[in-house]
């Protein structure tokens, strides 16, 4: 298809700046749609696309404004609007986007280094034109096939929006917007999209239970499964227990230690050290020095409390008078003073049902399945799904669960992605309402900050791992700079507040900046689509999903007397 043809011709460059052109049409009457050969032109009003020609390369462009001479602003009619010979002759402003070849239109590229000349001829864009456009976006130069999936429309041209999977997810995605703006729907016919175009798995954590209406295996944290805790990091264990710096710190990681070295040896008790030699045990250590560091809670925290104690002892043994420093002391009873607090957070951790529950400590219930044997079931088939929902709805705020969990099992999935279990069959790794568990810290007043980070990492080692990760937030302000700069495309709902648009400013590339202008004005379900991958911004109306979740916000209910009351 020629796209130069006289027949969509809207009029000539008059001005060339290094982003945008403007444009002389001789007749205001060229802006309006139409058809031409069963095809669907959109003129030249403000937000179209336009074609503008060249000797070798030809150019697409956006109209963002519309201007009238003052001279002819007097004249201004309805009957002079309509009348097909009217002497107005509107001027216009485009945004310059891309290049292409003419003589393969398909193939285009963003490039400083060629601009149109002026009296170059602007023509209009067909939908099927810029659909083409669309397609080749992200498709590298020795890829043969790609997975495309239909999953909206361009809001200017009303052209299908035709996207390459490979080019959304490839290097991380993020669907960004306020609430009511469309981001859940987003969500589900992304999942959808997949599920139905690839062979790949997908993973989502639900944050608040809306997208059980997708057609998934679904566990439920805490109701039918449980995350072990001996599968946590020992930083995910500090951070749920808040060890002071200089006094329990020390004291709870010998305690630690001390527990994995009794399970080494098959035994269920705590290891006694009051007035006992060092030589024993340190062999051991130096011998099974690789398990016990191995920086997982894999022990049994039942005993941590009473193991406590017994690491409150004097690091020297024998008399005043003869110290031995080959042994173990007495009970040292002011640094067991200092423990009081860090044993009451342990005992209210182990003695609160949820908890046990969610990350079984004891008495796990018969029908209680690992998270760990779920998902890699899930991911070695065995239950012929696409989609592994992780719901976290029953998961309490306190001891920051939520967070620590959340980020334990994308911690299961980075060691995983790092043995290169998914360079062969990628895993796309949906995390809702991020804000949630991402950027989390704990600060104390000896021990400092600690974070949990293992999103992070994902986000900045998993894309050559086959790993990639969908962050969904209404607040991208409180997810990391550092992560949100990792993601290759962006899905951008309205968004409000400032310090939001900030975020997403910081992280798109300069390029893309002038036209986050849109955010405040977006309809439902309409969305600002940029990326590494998208030579252009695209304004997008998302297709409603098959099976919508079920996130709308539970409405007041009208009294039968409100009539009266008002009178």
């Amino acid at each position: 298809m020629n796209p130069f043809n006289h027949s969509y011709f809207l009029g000539y460059v008059n001005q060339i700046t290094p982003q945008y052109i403007k444009i002389h049409f001789p007749s205001s009457n060229l802006l309006s749609n139409f058809y031409y050969n069963g095809l669907n032109y959109a003129g030249g009003n403000v937000g179209n696309f336009i074609i503008i020609e060249g000797d070798e390369y030809g150019f697409l462009a956006r109209i963002i404004e519309i201007d009238l001479p003052e001279s002819e602003r007097k004249e201004m009619n309805e009957k002079a609007i309509v009348n097909d010979d009217s002497n107005f002759h509107p001027s216009g402003k485009a945004e310059l986007l891309l290049s292409f070849n003419i003589y393969y239109p398909e193939k285009t590229q963003k490039t400083v280094s060629k601009y149109p000349v002026i009296g170059a001829k602007v023509y209009s864009c067909s939908n099927e034109q810029i659909k083409k456009y669309v397609q080749e976006f992200g498709k590298k130069q020795d890829e043969k096939t790609n997975v495309y999936a239909t999953i909206g429309k361009l809001t200017s041209n009303d052209a299908e929006f035709n996207i390459s999977l490979n080019a959304l997810f490839g290097r991380h995605c993020a669907v960004v917007g306020t609430t009511g703006g469309g981001k859940s729907w987003t969500v589900s016919k992304l999942i959808e999209s997949l599920a139905y175009k690839t062979k790949n798995k997908i993973i989502l954590i639900d944050a608040t239970g809306e997208y059980h209406t997708i057609k998934s295996k679904t566990v439920n944290l805490g109701v039918d499964s449980y995350f072990p805790y001996q599968k946590l990091t020992i930083p995910d264990l500090f951070f749920l227990l808040r060890p002071t710096g200089q006094s329990q710190r020390p004291i709870l990681l010998e305690a630690i230690r001390s527990l994995k070295m009794v399970r080494l040896c098959n035994i269920s008790k705590t290891y006694e050290k009051r007035n006992r030699e060092k030589i024993k045990f340190n062999e051991f250590y130096k011998n099974h020095i690789r398990e016990i560091e191995d920086n997982t809670c894999n022990f049994d925290i039942t005993f941590l409390v009473p193991q406590i104690k017994e690491e409150c002892v004097y690091q020297t043994g024998g008399q005043r008078q003869q110290p031995d420093p080959n042994m173990w002391g007495d009970y040292d009873a002011r640094t067991y003073d200092y423990q009081t607090s860090l044993i009451g957070r342990i005992t209210d951790l182990l003695n609160t049902d949820i908890f046990n529950r969610l990350m079984g400590f004891n008495n796990i219930p018969d029908n209680y399945r690992s998270i760990i044997n779920i998902i890699d079931d899930f991911l070695k088939g065995v239950d012929n799904e696409n989609v592994l929902r992780i719901s976290f709805e029953d998961i309490p705020s306190s001891f920051y669960a939520k967070e620590i969990v959340s980020n334990a099992v994308a911690s299961y999935l980075l060691d995983k992605a790092r043995k290169k279990c998914f360079i062969d069959n990628p895993i796309v790794f949906f995390v809702d309402e991020a804000h949630q568990f991402l950027n989390k810290k704990v600060e104390d007043e000896n021990s400092g900050i600690q974070s949990l980070e293992s999103f992070d990492l994902i986000a900045k080692e998993c894309r050559k791992y086959g790993l990639f990760l969908c962050l969904s937030t209404q607040m991208p302000r409180d997810i990391p700079i550092g992560t949100l700069s990792q993601m290759g495309a962006f899905i951008v709902h309205r968004l409000i507040n400032e310090y939001d648009k900030k975020a997403i400013e910081s992280a798109a590339s300069s390029s893309n900046r002038n036209v986050l202008s849109f955010l405040p004005i977006l309809g439902e379900g309409e969305a600002l689509l940029l990326g590494v991958d998208f030579p252009m911004a695209l304004l997008i109306k998302l297709d409603i999903p098959n099976i919508p979740p079920k996130s709308n916000t539970p409405l007041l209910i009208r009294a039968e007397n409100s009539a009266s009351l008002q009178n």
